[in-house]
């Protein structure tokens, strides 16, 4: 352990040794020390690896004096009172307070709903509580008291948060080099864009007399991030989305309020009243919170006084309608330290009357619990000699002439009140107190000193001497807001204001006068302090090392000042006054019990019998400790030293014999466990020696078995080749003897046919061998393949042209008969549109690779088009999208283009809604160009009643599938005549009563590689089509 765990426990205890272990401490990154049951907390200015879900565990279910930590108090607390509340007086050390007890508690969704809102609580108090200050960029600037409520298994069941005394006046005016609450710089950070709009803000901090622009923004703090935390904490809390929202609302309308600015003027009668410089800002506040401008400006301006059953209005000059909108009034409850700054002001002076209150119900409840624990082990108490600050208490809270009962009475007295009165009051009335100097007091002790200002006073705190400047004290004390201005708010529309003013209701109207900031903050002391004291709280007393928030750096002088206002050394001579320690027997048997061989290893009576046959043999002093009825005293710490190095050197001793059985035991288990394997390793050898010399006689027998049989195999091989031989040379023998028999026989009959039958075996072997060549040389399969074998000779001629023509005859018929009705028919309509095109459209060649989809749309398929596609009769046989070109400009419009086996139609691509329909009976001859183009026009006949409109002038990208298909439509109707197809770079297009000629030409279209359309005059459309390398056509 690095230095003393528990400052109750250093020797010598002084100031010098108190501050030399901390330092000690701290440098070793141990910053958690104790007193007791109260926890010294430095802060590192760094994050440590002490606050992991690893160290959580180690807490869980620990004894209190284990393990040092900030969470060792609420682990104590958790399982030693829970149904008691919990009470902590901590900083920022509560929220490691409160993580901790949201992880050691049970689970289930009702448990962690009630452990998130309470750890979602503390972002949105911070929100609207806390403001960069010159020491702290998160200080706190209200009190608050969280009582958590816990069920018999430990489970939070709830909570509840009081908070005391927002530094309001902190909202109008901050000192230099501090921020106003966090609020409102998240608000104008994190918002979005349409957030902002509807509050009627402005993202510029600049543009609101409210925020201070030097400490705008703040290094490590990220307020767009931490807005988005604190609205999503709002909603884990329970707040619902239009309560979020009117929140934001008064928010926004209090940066509004700041840029109100009055001008004076005079009456008539030369009374000065005050009247609103620019309204714009006055408007758009009201329209936030739904009053009306005129009602709010009145109220502004306007101070009814109500006297008996009269009403008096009067104005207000500039002066009094600024105070009455920036409410002037502190009121702080800092629980952590004082503030002692070069000013010191009300703020200060209130702040540390807290402090003060706070360390005497400090000393008192650890005098209380020492004497309470002292009676309970029925040990005698002794009184304990300590410094009481109820002197100073009385001094300032006194009914009669405490300091806030004289400025309270200076408030609410008539005629004129100064701060200066009320300082000639105090130097009256506390003149002789010995912790109040002022240099106008009738003390003249003081007259000289020069370090007292003649509008200040000083009090002697228990941590120090603090000079007050009564400057503003009347002012800051009246927390004073007129009537009108709270019935005004009354009248709002705003939910949330009509709540915050009640006193603005009409039909309650109170006439007494408000309580003072002061008697506000008396009562709300004095109702935390009569909290605190039916609690038993556990302390965690926080310390800074330094001032400039760096890592690894300590301040001597900064940490004495704080262990002096602190009251730490105090706290240390109260729990050393009688016994410096004191332990249940049980653990301080289970602790111990190895320096005694009575008590080692186990000890079977009651656990204060063994501590006192321990404490015996040790032959410890009597008077160094004394037992209570269930816990040892222990008076001085060197005995708990004593007992803490007898132990250790125990520990050395039983740590040798354990090692030495330990090594005893590990050598002997080796020992067997390597002859045990002897054993294992001797069977499987021998077993393996037997095999490999069963194997090794297996193969030699093998081996002669197979040299025997070979050898006999081999002899009747030789018998029975012998016995072959001799039975070839016999047939050979015969063969040749009936040969001779047989040419002897017909020799006269060869010589006479012997030409015809050489010349037809040769004929006979030349087509043998030709047909042979033509099977191996055979070409593909292919019906374009033209290749065939060479004609070997010149009387073949006839019958090597014959076999090829039947051939390609019969790989035709082979390739026709893959085809099914559908392939059939799109080759026939690729043949047909060769036909057509080939060698004519300059398109053409590009087209012959792409298949014909026919419907490129899927017009059954696709519901959009399921009304277009109800309204025709017949199947569609191609649709596609095509551009209708408009004859005024040349520009085309999208149509979706349908083909029938009757008609064509023309409907609308966005709505399907049919814009014409043709029957192919109306449609005379389609006419394109020779170019790359995908142009047509459908030239209708005259007369029809298709032609009402004129003729049609279309483009698309399919346009040789289109003309085949509507050839093919017109040639399979026996009915109709035959649709001709005219392919001119120049044709007339009838438009309702005039013709145009459409002409094509070579050019740099505007659109890149498309063709486009241009009309030069009322006769002539022009279409300029790109310059493309010419292709080669394919059949």
């Amino acid at each position: 352990m690095i230095g003393v765990g528990d400052m109750v426990l250093l020797e010598p205890l002084t100031e010098d040794s108190f501050l030399e272990n901390l330092k000690n401490r701290f440098d070793h990154n141990e910053i958690y020390t104790y007193i007791g049951s109260v926890v010294i907390s430095l802060n590192p200015y760094r994050s440590l690896p002490i606050y992991t879900p690893e160290k959580v565990e180690e807490y869980r279910n620990r004894n209190f004096y284990e393990l040092r930590h900030t969470c060792s108090p609420s682990c104590h607390v958790h399982q030693t009172e829970r149904v008691q509340s919990l009470c902590l007086c901590v900083s920022e050390a509560s929220k490691l307070v409160m993580s901790y007890v949201a992880a050691v508690c049970g689970k289930g969704q009702e448990v962690n709903k009630v452990k998130e809102q309470l750890l979602q609580s503390n972002p949105v108090l911070e929100a609207f509580g806390n403001a960069k200050t010159v020491r702290n960029d998160n200080s706190s600037r209200f009190g608050k008291y969280m009582d958590i409520e816990f069920d018999f298994k430990g489970d939070p069941l709830g909570g509840v948060i009081s908070n005391y005394l927002l530094e309001k006046s902190r909202v109008v005016k901050q000192p230099r080099g501090e921020r106003n609450f966090h609020i409102f710089y998240q608000l104008l950070s994190g918002s979005s864009d349409d957030t902002l709009k509807k509050l009627k803000l402005d993202r510029d901090v600049g543009k609101y007399n409210y925020l201070s622009l030097d400490s705008a923004v703040v290094s490590g703090l990220d307020d767009a991030a931490n807005f988005r935390t604190v609205r999503n904490a709002m909603q884990i809390v329970g707040f619902m989305e239009d309560e979020m929202q009117s929140v934001l609302e008064l928010v926004a309308a209090v940066l509004k309020l700041g840029n109100i600015e009055f001008k004076p003027e005079s009456r008539c009668n030369g009374i000065d009243e005050s009247r609103v410089k620019d309204k714009n800002d006055l408007k758009e506040m009201c329209e936030l919170l739904g009053i009306e401008q005129s009602v709010l400006e009145r109220a502004f301006s306007y101070r009814t006084v109500e006297a008996k059953m009269e009403k008096v209005s009067t104005t207000l000059n500039v002066a009094q309608a600024q105070a009455k909108t920036r409410h002037k009034v502190m009121g702080v409850l800092d629980i952590y330290g004082f503030e002692i700054f070069e000013d010191n002001s009300f703020e200060q002076f209130i702040i540390n009357y807290c402090n003060e209150k706070l360390q005497q119900i400090f000393i008192e409840l650890t005098l209380r619990e020492e004497q309470e624990e002292y009676i309970r082990e029925g040990i005698e108490w002794t009184n304990i000699e300590y410094f009481n600050n109820a002197i100073i208490c009385d001094l300032i809270e006194n009914n009669k002439n405490g300091i806030l009962a004289m400025l309270d009475e200076e408030c609410l007295r008539p005629g004129t009140v100064t701060d200066e009165t009320f300082l000639d009051k105090l130097n009256t009335v506390c003149a002789e107190h010995q912790h109040f100097e002022s240099r106008l007091s009738k003390n003249s002790k003081f007259l000289t000193d020069h370090s007292l200002p003649h509008n200040c006073f000083r009090i002697q705190h228990y941590a120090g001497k603090v000079l007050y400047g009564v400057e503003s004290f009347v002012d800051k004390n009246n927390d004073l807001l007129y009537r009108d201005l709270s019935q005004a708010m009354y009248k709002a529309n705003h939910s949330l204001i009509k709540q915050l003013f009640p006193e603005g209701n009409p039909a309650k109207v109170n006439l007494k006068r408000p309580p003072t900031a002061g008697f506000q903050f008396k009562a709300s002391v004095g109702t935390l302090m009569g909290n605190l004291q039916t609690k038993n709280p556990n302390y965690i007393r926080c310390i800074k090392p330094n001032d400039k928030k760096a890592s690894h750096v300590f301040t001597e002088s900064l940490v004495r000042h704080q262990l002096r206002y602190l009251g730490l050394m105090e706290n240390v001579r109260v729990r050393r006054a009688g016994y410096a320690f004191r332990q249940p027997y049980e653990p301080c048997l289970e602790r111990y019990k190895m320096l005694c061989k009575k008590t080692w290893p186990h000890w079977r009576g009651p656990a204060r019998e063994g501590v006192e046959v321990l404490l015996t043999d040790l032959q410890v002093p009597a008077e160094e400790f004394s037992y209570g009825r269930s816990k040892i005293f222990i008076r001085n710490p060197r005995t708990l030293f004593f007992l803490e190095e007898k132990r250790k050197q125990c520990l050395e001793d039983l740590a040798t014999l354990i090692q030495k059985i330990y090594r005893g035991w590990k050598c002997r288990s080796h020992f067997l466990l390597l002859k045990k394997s002897q054993i294992v390793v001797a069977a499987w050898y021998r077993r393996y020696s037997q095999q490999k010399k069963y194997q090794k006689i297996k193969s030699a027998t093998t081996v002669v078995q197979s040299y025997a049989r070979g050898w006999q195999a081999r002899k009747l091989l030789r018998e029975l080749k012998y016995q072959k031989r001799c039975e070839e040379a016999a047939t050979t023998i015969a063969a040749y003897w009936h040969g001779t028999q047989v040419r002897r026989e017909y020799r006269k009959f060869f010589r006479a046919n012997a030409g015809k039958k050489i010349y037809n075996f040769t004929i006979q072997r030349i087509m043998q061998k030709y047909f042979v060549g033509l099977k191996n040389n055979m070409p593909s399969m292919s019906p374009v393949d033209k290749s065939w074998p060479a004609r070997p000779y010149l009387f073949l001629d006839g019958a090597h042209a014959a076999l090829r023509r039947i051939f390609h005859l019969w790989r035709c018929k082979k390739y026709r008969s893959q085809f099914t009705e559908e392939k059939k028919a799109v080759y026939e309509e690729k043949l047909e549109a060769s036909e057509l095109f080939k060698d004519k459209k300059a398109l053409y060649p590009s087209s012959v690779s792409q298949p014909f989809k026919g419907d490129y749309l899927e017009i059954n398929k696709n519901p959009k088009f399921q009304k277009l596609n109800s309204a025709l009769d017949d199947k569609v046989l191609l649709a596609d999208v095509v551009s209708k070109i408009n004859r005024a400009n040349g520009k085309g419009s999208a149509r979706i283009f349908l083909l029938t086996k009757k008609s064509v139609v023309l409907a609308d691509q966005k709505t399907g809604q049919v814009k014409a329909s043709v029957v192919l009976s109306d449609l005379a001859s389609v006419s394109v160009s020779t170019q790359t183009d995908g142009f047509f026009a459908l030239r209708l006949k005259e007369g029809t009643a298709s032609a009402v409109k004129g003729d049609f002038l279309l483009s698309s990208e399919h346009l040789i599938e289109i003309i085949t298909k509507l050839h093919r439509v017109g040639a399979a109707n026996a009915d109709k005549e035959k649709i001709n197809v005219d392919i001119s770079d120049e044709f007339l297009v009838q438009f309702k009563h005039d013709k145009v000629c459409v002409k094509f030409i070579q050019g740099s279209p505007k659109n890149g590689n498309n063709a486009s359309c241009k009309r030069k005059n009322n006769r002539l459309l022009e279409v300029s089509v790109p310059n493309t390398p010419s292709t080669p056509s394919t059949p």
